[in-house]
């Protein structure tokens, strides 16, 4: 199996599981005299089966992730602790030059005037930068898991 379909099945796995604490309370109670729509121990011990595959589908995911070396030598562990980081600078940014660049238009010349404390369109510049460094190590993190063999 190669490392992006182990990588596919854990995204399954992992929305099935988030699914199971509503089932589990839609299941919890039910009028006396009726029946729940469906059985919440069999739904318990679903969770379990779907944890227990879970668990093992990441140690191999993670076992198969400090084995791979890209071209330049960094190791799969690197590339996605640069994504992550990558990711969360991206985010911290868009939500500042959002507030930065919301402005509020004064009516009348006796109204506070309200500016931005930095150059915005120079920081969305920054931003666009990461940005595309993001969707290239994004590209460089897929091949990796396409080529990947897992054991």
């Amino acid at each position: 199996m190669k490392l992006a379909e182990a990588l596919q099945i854990r995204a399954d796995l992992q929305k099935r599981i988030a699914q199971m604490p509503m089932r589990l309370n839609n299941n919890a109670k039910v009028q006396e005299g009726s029946s729940p729509s469906e059985n919440p121990q069999e739904l318990l011990d679903e969770l379990n089966r779907l944890l227990e595959q879970l668990e093992q589908l990441v140690v191999k995911i993670n076992i198969a992730n400090s084995r791979v070396v890209a071209d330049d030598g960094t190791t799969m562990t690197a590339l996605i602790a640069r994504r992550d980081t990558l990711k969360r600078h991206i985010d911290i940014m868009r939500g500042f030059l959002d507030a930065a660049s919301d402005l509020t238009p004064r009516h009348t010349l006796t109204e506070i005037r309200v500016i931005s404390t930095v150059n915005v369109a120079e920081l969305r510049k920054k931003c666009d930068a990461l940005s595309k460094e993001l969707r290239e190590l994004e590209i460089r993190i897929q091949s990796l898991n396409w080529t990947l063999e897992m054991d």
